[in-house]
Parts: C-alpha cells; structure tokens; sequence
C-alpha cells in the first residue's frame, strides 16, 4: 500500500466545501450522560481550525456506536457539535438528519470560515454498506473529501471510501501522521526494531506476527496470547487463556522467527490467579510450572527484566496489546513496567492503539511516547501490511 497520500497543505481549500470525515466515537458517563474523553474532539481539531483559516466551509461528519441503520437519542452527536463548539470558540451548526432537509438546508447556506455536523453516520445502514447513492448524496455537499479517521479507514463504507468516487480525496492532519509514523515504522525503520504483542487471542494477531517476522529483529510476546505459545512448546499452562484453535500455527511462528533468525521472546515467569477477579490469590511462578487451578494473568519481574533490556536498546518499537490485565491492580505491573521502559527508550516508540493506547494514558506516559495511535483495528491491520481502503482511496502524492 502506498503511504505517500496528498493532504490538506497538498490542495487549495479556500472557498471550497469540505466534507470531513472525523472520528467523534467518543465515551459518555453512563451516569452523568456526559462526554468523558474529549481525545478524538480534540484530535480533529488541528485540521479543522487550518481549514476554516484557510477560507473553506466544513462539513464534518462521523459515526457514533453501532445503531445499525436505527434512530438512537443516546446516539446522536449532537452532543459532540456543543463540545466541539466550545473547544473552537465558534457555532458549529447541528444537522438534525444526515442528508435529510436540515443538513441540507445548513450546508446551502454555509459560509466559508463556518462549520456544520451532520447526524449520526450510522443512523442510516447504507453508511456501513457502502451504498453508492448514499455517498453520491454525502459528495453533494461538498468540493473536496478530507479523511482524518484513521480509526476508521481499515473499513470500506460510504464515508470513509464511497465518497471518494465522488470527490476528490485527500488526508487531514491526524491520518497524515499516521500514515507517515506508522508507515516510516514499517518500510525503514531505525534498527533494530522491537515488537510487542499482547492481548488475548493469537488468532487476533496472526497476520500481525506474520508481516512483523520478516521485519522485526526481537518479537516479544506477552498477554493472554502468550500461553498458547507455551502450550505450544509442550508445557502446561494450568487454566489459561489458550487459543486452541491456533496451536499448531504458534508453534509453527516460534519456528519460523527462529530460523529467520529474528529473537523471539515469551514470558520466562508469570504472575497467576486462582480465579479470575480483582481480589484472587496471586503469586509468581515460572511460565512453564503453571499449576492446573491457576490462571496467568501478567509476567513477573524477571520477563520485565528480559524485555526492558531489549527495549532500552531499540531503535524503533511497536506495542500492541497489554502485557496481563491491567485492568486488575494486582496484575497492571507488567503493563505498566513496559510502558515505563518505552516511555525512557531513545529511540523511536509507537503505541499501536487499543488497549496499549488506553494503558500508557491510564499511566500518564502518553506524552513520551513518539506516536500514540488514534486507531486500534486499524493500527492492527496497518501492521498486517493489509490495504486499508480508506487509504488506498485517497490521491497519491
């Protein structure tokens, strides 16, 4: 896939109607019913102020949830149009439909320098079939199509790649970095390259461990899926996570790294659970004495050891996916020991979305990071070497 993709700076927006597709999934306070993370807000944001400076009108749309084509109150941003109002210091004008009468009567009558948002995306289920009349009649609003959702672009809907039959399509800000950091990462990166892959199913990433052996020169393996890996070098795992499915391939990746000659690390002791909950007994054992009852639920100090060393010493690192459950204070230390020895890694850290993306802000280390990825699904196929076809659409430079 071609990473070189023409943005914003690339084109002349001023007076031109711009359709920009943004990501304002964001988290409400169930109780309060308020927004509780105003990160994808305020992402957008460097994009949208240099497009109304430049002269252009903007019409931003996104998606919220998954209502399947269903009308949902709970759904609608419009909560999302009051914040985002109060983080530019200007009206963003609020459509009640989505290419309804009132976001058409708003977006004929947007001057330039102004902001609209339509409804909910996905209040209409030709959003995520890629239905062409609904991109055709997203594309009349506009002149020029901006993506700046890279949580989104491993999808094909109507916003995200129908529109860009329709338009010309360039990248914002947001999905610009993405595309350069992500893809420097994996085309050249600094050596030698360390990656960390957690989380809890291998199956999840496969193709992941597949793309990276024939780059990375240490793969290190923790989370839930390292005990498939285990149990494929004839060991027992006790009652841990095991991706059965996917056995006989682990082994087969163990193999296959070792004899490309790529370092290939799993957990050499785990700290483990007689049950899985926050308050279980814990205690550390060596990985491959995990006794039957009990559960791995983090690594122990000496693969923290293990890791840190490679980790100090990388030129590039990729994370993907939390070290145990994090989630559980008892077993957040070796998450968090990892994000601490990226945080102090000199060479160049990229957290790759998802749940390492919410670990390193839950431990304050975001900000030491290189890059923090706006997308988990999409970092994740972005790391397979997949085409994302709402990159593949957009104009090359």
């Amino acid at each position: 896939m071609n990473y070189s993709k023409k943005t914003i700076k690339d084109i002349d927006v001023s007076g031109k109607r711009i359709l920009l597709r943004c990501d304002f999934n964001v988290p409400f306070d169930k109780q309060t019913g308020e927004i509780s993370d105003n990160n994808r807000i305020t992402a957008a944001l460097p994009t949208i102020k240099y497009l109304l400076e430049n002269g252009a009108a903007v019409i931003a749309c996104s998606h919220m949830g998954r209502p399947k084509g269903v009308w949902q109150r709970e759904l609608s941003l419009a909560p999302v149009g009051k914040r985002l109002s109060e983080l530019l210091g200007q009206p963003v004008k609020m459509a009640s439909d989505i290419i309804g009468d009132s976001a058409a009567e708003i977006a004929k009558n947007l001057k330039c320098g102004e902001i609209m948002l339509l409804e909910n995306l996905r209040f209409h289920i030709e959003e995520t079939k890629n239905d062409p009349e609904f991109s055709k009649a997203l594309a009349n609003y506009a002149d020029i199509y901006v993506s700046d959702a890279f949580g989104c672009v491993h999808r094909a809907h109507a916003s995200t790649e129908g529109v860009s039959k329709f338009l010309p399509a360039v990248s914002g800000f947001l999905l610009s970095k993405e595309l350069e950091t992500l893809g420097a990462a994996l085309e050249h990166p600094a050596k030698p390259l360390v990656a960390i892959l957690g989380g809890s199913k291998v199956g999840d990433k496969i193709g992941v461990i597949k793309n990276l052996i024939n780059l990375a020169d240490t793969i290190i393996i923790g989370g839930g899926m390292a005990y498939t890996f285990v149990k494929a070098l004839g060991y027992n795992i006790g009652n841990s996570l095991l991706d059965e499915e996917h056995l006989e391939l682990a082994g087969a990746l163990i193999k296959e790294a070792r004899e490309k000659g790529v370092v290939f690390l799993l957990p050499v002791d785990t700290a483990i659970g007689d049950r899985f909950e926050i308050g279980c007994e814990k205690k550390t054992v060596k990985t491959h004495e995990i006794p039957d009852g009990w559960m791995g639920m983090d690594i122990g100090e000496r693969s923290i050891a293990m890791f840190s060393k490679y980790i100090k010493n990388a030129g590039t690192v990729i994370w993907n996916g939390p070290m145990g459950v994090f989630e559980f204070p008892d077993f957040a230390d070796g998450t968090r020991a990892v994000a601490e020895a990226i945080a102090a890694c000199e060479g160049i850290t990229i957290i790759g979305g998802g749940d390492s993306a919410a670990a390193v802000d839950q431990f304050g280390l975001a900000e030491k990071m290189t890059h923090v990825s706006t997308g988990g699904g999409a970092s994740l196929e972005f790391l397979e070497g997949k085409n994302l076809p709402g990159v593949s659409c957009l104009l090359d430079k």
